[in-house]
C-alpha cells in the first residue's frame, strides 16, 4: 500500500522550530519530485517546498525562504521539512506530496498526499 506519513508537527511558541519528516513507503518513490504544502481552514491549499530525491531541484514559497529547509535521505525514503524562526501565519496542517514538478504558481502536480500533520505557532 502506498503510504506517506509525517510527524513532528505540534505547538511552538514564535521564533521557534521543529522539524516535520515525511516517510514514503509502499511504492517506488525514486521518479517522483516530493514537497510540503500547508492549508488552512477557508484559504487553499498552499504550496510551501519541494525538492528532487537527488537533493536537487529545491524550491520554497517566498514567504519561507531563509526559515525552511527541506531535505531528503533516499535510503530512508524520508523527506523532512526544518522550520525555523517560526511565526504564528505558518500554523496550518501541513502534508507532505509525492508528484512532479509543475510551473508557478502550482510548483507540484501532486498524486500522493499524507494525512497531514498540525502546526501550531503562538504569539
Amino acid at each position: 500500500q502506498v503510504q506517506l506519513v509525517e510527524s513532528g508537527g505540534g505547538l511552538v511558541q514564535a521564533g521557534g522550530s521543529l522539524r516535520l519528516s515525511c516517510a514514503a513507503s509502499g511504492g517506488t518513490w525514486s521518479s517522483y519530485a516530493m514537497g510540503w504544502f500547508r492549508h488552512v481552514p477557508g484559504r487553499e491549499r498552499e504550496f510551501v517546498a519541494h525538492i528532487l530525491w537527488t537533493g536537487n531541484r529545491v524550491d520554497y514559497i517566498d514567504s519561507v525562504k531563509g526559515r525552511f529547509t527541506i531535505s531528503s535521505v533516499s535510503a530512508r525514503n524520508t523527506v523532512y521539512l526544518h522550520m525555523n524562526s517560526l511565526k504564528p501565519e505558518d500554523t496550518a496542517v501541513y502534508y507532505c506530496a509525492a508528484g512532479s514538478l509543475t510551473k508557478p504558481p502550482q510548483r507540484m502536480s501532486v498524486i500522493y498526499w499524507g494525512q497531514g500533520t498540525q502546526v501550531t505557532v503562538s504569539s
